[in-house]
């Protein structure tokens, strides 16, 4: 990546030239395509985290025994 001691210039030179090497290997047009595409697949990678999320959650609410629920809430000192 970068050495310690870089200016800021040799460090922009050096973050261009791998964006350019990741183009090249990536057969995209441009660096921008590559960083759009990049950003899709981090989107992509996020939602796929929030889903797993959801379907966990959603497999805890298919364990929960509603009337047992309700029978509790009945008991409860406060009105429903």
């Amino acid at each position: 990546m970068t050495a310690a001691g870089m200016t800021s210039l040799s460090v922009s030179f050096e973050t261009r030239r791998q964006l350019n090497s990741m183009k090249a290997m990536g057969d995209h047009r441009s660096v921008d395509d590559l960083l759009a595409e990049l950003v899709k697949q981090n989107k992509l990678m996020r939602m796929k985290g929030v889903l797993d999320e959801l379907r966990s959650r959603l497999n805890e609410l298919n364990e929960l025994d509603a009337d047992a629920l309700v029978r509790k809430l009945a008991l409860s000192p406060f009105p429903v």
